[in-house]
Parts: structure tokens; sequence; C-alpha cells
């Protein structure tokens, strides 16, 4: 295997150190916590439908909470935790818009047509109409439904916004990432325009607010005004901790002693993000909804390492299909929970919270056909095995393919260029171009040299297309079993096959110039009519000959940035 490291800090030293070696099952990283006695007794049978709080995190590495071992304070997530079940087996996407049409439509990707990149601002694109939602189905069980926080799920039709696909109230952003004070957002040069909507109109007048504070003063709005006798669903859908990377200061005054200054703005957008779940948590108990309430916590993909996150001892980044990319943190606690305090090993996806939280509420699944998600609260709650046995990462036919892939390499079924992942059993399988593959440790160990660039690199991958891994003996995926294994890879590649064959064509459009916010007020939102179709002409050149003076964009620049710095990244492997 050959070793390239960037500062001189080799894979061979970690390994000497522990770090890659961490038991998996280690306390300071995924500790039980001892159970009382008198809190053994089961909780008393449903009584009513529950309250369901669904909280979602943005860009929050694996190792970014307090009891994955992390220098970052989460007293309240690892409270929650602790009093709950972790789920050390669970799974997301690896970037944001995937992710959450997962989580609201219980189907992979490739059952939607997003298999591909995120939703982006000026497309002419939406998660699609047909598909009957997570709030939908709530709705009809007779939940009061409300979401908080970023949409990110398209916008260009007023069908497509929040209010029309199940939620009776909305506030939050419609973008991928917006300023935390101001709320605007640029999607290229001078393609800015602001982003915080309440309902179908924009919100002009909460321009100054921290948004982490901001959503939780929402939630507990909400509460207030609602009944705890009628059920209620809440999906809070934080900024936090996504890029641009800002705090109040007397949360970075906390991290002070971190050198690393990314890594010190993140660690206070974490904290931060900790004390406004305090906040909601506290307003449950205040307004009279906690006794039958149920908390989901969950992240949205991995974190990403060039804007202060971590997903140590994983390999891999935000954007790619390694375990970095795709294992998250997750965990639910509530007291309707039948065995408490606990670590479940329990396979989860995201698909599969639509139909556990529909089954919770009471809700008719029968008329939902295709579903890829499974009902796991007997998992969760009693510890029972999960109905789950694989999970598709994904299958993403116009992902640039990998120059070293081909049918042959696929036993003449698969064509290993392609970009998809796999995982069934104690098996995953990647082909194509997974994605940048290295381990990055944590910023701050104390005999960390200079910035917080250096990394340890593996280029032992630079000419290969398929990978294989043992998952549960190798969670970090350091020993790759394709070769060894040939009969493992064609049983997982057939898989791929199958799904493929249920994949509906990619739905991404070319970017439309209508949805510049000039055109809109000032605003990013709507801007086709109920009887425009989904495909227009135009490109995706900025608009040209206009008198507006054009906004600086600083997070443009900084996407600039990483773009060059990743470039000369790349163009160091051997």
């Amino acid at each position: 295997m050959a070793v390239y490291a960037l500062t001189g800090f080799s894979l061979v030293s970690l390994l000497s150190f522990g770090y890659l070696s961490w038991d998996w099952m280690k306390p300071s990283l995924v500790a039980d916590v001892a159970t009382d006695p008198m809190e053994k007794s089961l909780p008393p049978t449903f009584s009513r439908p529950p309250h369901i709080i669904f909280i979602l995190t943005d860009d929050q590495g694996y190792h970014d909470i307090g009891y994955h071992g992390s220098d970052i304070q989460t007293p309240t997530l690892d409270r929650l935790a602790a009093e709950g079940v972790k789920l050390e087996n669970y799974y997301i996407q690896p970037i944001c818009t995937p992710s959450r049409s997962q989580l609201i439509t219980g189907r992979y990707q490739i059952h939607t047509g997003l298999q591909h990149s995120i939703i982006r601002p000026r497309q002419p694109n939406c998660l699609p109409l047909n598909q009957v939602t997570l709030p939908q189905k709530l709705q009809e069980a007779g939940y009061s439904t409300h979401m908080v926080g970023k949409w990110h799920l398209g916008f260009y039709k007023k069908e497509c916004l929040p209010t029309r696909r199940g939620f009776d109230t909305f506030l939050g952003s419609l973008t991928g990432n917006v300023d935390y004070y101001t709320y605007d957002n640029c999607d290229g040069p001078g393609v800015c325009g602001y982003d915080l909507h309440e309902g179908e109109d924009v919100a002009w007048d909460q321009s100054g607010k921290y948004s982490t504070f901001l959503y939780a003063q929402r939630v507990s709005k909400i509460l207030a005004s609602h009944s705890p006798k009628e059920p209620i669903f809440i999906y809070v859908a934080f900024q936090a901790v996504h890029t641009p990377l800002q705090s109040p200061k007397e949360y970075i005054y906390r991290y002070r002693s971190m050198g690393n200054v990314a890594r010190r703005k993140y660690a206070a957008m974490v904290t931060c993000m900790d004390e406004a779940v305090k906040n909601i948590t506290w307003a449950l108990k205040k307004y009279g909804y906690y006794d039958n309430s149920v908390i989901v916590f969950s992240t949205d993909n991995g974190g990403q390492t060039f804007s202060g996150g971590s997903n140590w001892p994983l390999r891999g980044r935000k954007g790619t299909y390694w375990e970095g990319g795709v294992r998250g943190i997750g965990f639910v606690h509530s007291p309707l929970i039948k065995r408490k305090r606990r670590t479940s090993w329990a396979l989860v996806h995201i698909t599969d919270w639509y139909p556990t939280l529909v089954s919770l509420a009471r809700g008719n699944l029968s008329n939902v056909q295709g579903l890829d998600g499974y009902d796991v609260w007997p998992a969760i709650s009693e510890g029972k095995e999960s109905p789950r046995t694989e999970i598709l990462h994904n299958i993403d036919p116009l992902y640039n393919h990998a120059k070293y892939g081909s049918l042959e390499d696929g036993f003449g079924i698969w064509n290993t260029a392609v970009q998809a992942s796999i995982r069934v059993g104690e098996w995953k399988l990647l082909t194509g171009d997974p994605g940048y593959s290295d381990w990055i440790p944590p910023q701050t160990l104390t005999n960390f040299p200079g910035s917080w660039w250096n990394l340890e690199r593996l280029t032992d991958g630079l000419r290969k297309s398929v990978w294989l891994f043992n998952i549960t003996a190798d969670p970090y995926e350091r020993y790759d079993l394709s070769e060894q294994r040939p009969d493992v890879v064609r049983t997982l590649l057939m898989r791929l096959v199958h799904y493929n064959r249920t994949a509906i064509p990619v739905r991404y459009p070319a970017e439309n110039p209508r949805a510049h916010p000039d055109f809109n007020g000032g605003a990013w939102g709507p801007w086709a009519s109920e009887d425009d179709g989904e495909e227009w002409e135009g490109g995706r050149e900025p608009l040209k000959g206009r008198n507006k003076k054009k906004k600086k964009c600083k997070i443009c620049k900084l996407r600039s940035f990483f773009r060059k710095l990743n470039t000369r990244l790349m163009s160091n492997r051997i």
C-alpha cells in the first residue's frame, strides 16, 4: 500500500498512536450509560399518537459530538442520546438534497430522479410533485405539521414550497446555504438574493437575527400556541453547521484555545446548536408535550473537513460515499422507548423515518407503494432485529465516470466507471469515483503541525474502480477485499443491476436566468407559473446588461478558494 503524507505525519504514526485502531465500541466513543433500576419499567402503551420532533443538522461531522470523543461541547445532545437510544449503524446521504428528499419521501433518490448532485437555486426542479410526503401522511393522520429551517428541495414553482408539500407553517430558507444573520445567498458572481421566508412570503423583518436562535425560538412559539392534546409534527432543519462559519462571539470565546481558526468557529456553531436543542427540549416540557413525545436527531451528511468538520476516524468527507460521507450521527430520545439508555447497532437508513414515523402516528401506509424505507421502531424501542439488511447508497449515471472503470471489470454485468455504492449485510461495495478518500485526523491534536490542511493520503486507489469492504470488521475502510472476494463483488454488482432497473431518469435541468433574484424583488423564490413546464430554455450564463449594481459575494469567493485548493491537493497525488 503506497502512502503519501503531505505533512510527514504518517499513517504508520497514526496506527502507533492507536487513532485508526480505536475500538469501535470504546466507551469514550459510544458509551452505554448504566441503567437506573428505577427506570427499567416499560412505559405505558401509547394512549394517543405521540408528538414528533425531527431535528436535522447540516454538515455536522461524525466526530463532532461529545459522545464520539469530540473536543466540542455538546452537553444537551450527549444527555438526550444517553437517556435514549444511540444509532451507531445509521446511514444518511453524502450531500444535502438527497438526504432531505429521502427523509421526506421514504424513497431512494434513484426513485425520485434526484440521484445527481443537489437542486441548485436557478434550476427549474424540485421534489417530484407526485410524491406523497411524510408531512402529508401525518396530516392525514390528524397531525398539525410545521417546518422550521432549511428546505433545499426546490422552489421554482409555488407548488414546490413546503406549505404546498404538507406543512401547515414554514419559517426558513429555500436554498442550500445563506448568511446566518443577513440571509443573503449568492449563487455565482452578482447572483445574490435574500432567502428567509415565512410561509410563502419573504420574511424581510427577520433579518439580523442569528438563524440557529431564530429557529429555536420559532419552535417554542409553535409549541406555546398549540394544544398538547393534539398531535404535532415539527421538522427542525437547522442551517447549522453549514458554511459560512458564523457564530455569536461568546460561543467562539469558549474555544479560544483552539489554534485552528476554522475549527474554532465550527465548534462554536455546534455548541450554539446544542443550546438551541436544549431550549426546544425545555419548551416541550414547559408546555406539556414531553411525556408523549419522540425526538429524533440526525445529521444530513458527513462533515466538510475543509470547513472545520471532522469525521474521524472514518474515511472520507461530505460529498463522498466513504463512511465519512454517509455514516451519520443519529439517536432517538423518548419517554415512550421501552429499552432506553443503550446503543443500537441495528442497520437504519434515513429513508426508514417515513414508515417509522407514519406508523407511530397511526397513519395509513397501505396506499403508499414503492417505499424503500422500513418501520424500525421495534428495533429502536425494543432492541429487536432491524428489518433492513441492505442500503443502496446511490447510483449516479451523470457523475464523472472513473477513468479506469469498465464493463469488463464488472464481470460484464456492470460498468465500474459509474459512481455507485451499496451495502448488503456486512459488505460494502463502491464503483466508479467514490470521492475524496483520505482519513483526516482531528485538526486539534496537540502535536498536529501547522495548519488544518494537514492530512493523510492513500494513493493505491488511483487506478481502481471497484472497492469492497467488510464494514462490520473494518468500519474505517482500510482493507480493500475486492481482489480476495470476487464472488462477493459479483453478488453486490448484481444488486446494483437490480436497483438500476428500477431507477427513473435523472432530473437535472439547466439553470434558468429568470430565477435571478433581481427579477423577483431581490429575494430567492418561485419564478415559474403553474402552467410552466419543468424544462426551460436558457443556459447557465449569468445575466448581462443589468444596470443594478452587483452585490459582493463572500460565499462565492470562499467556494472559489476551496475549488482551487482542492485542485491543488488533487494534483499532488502520485
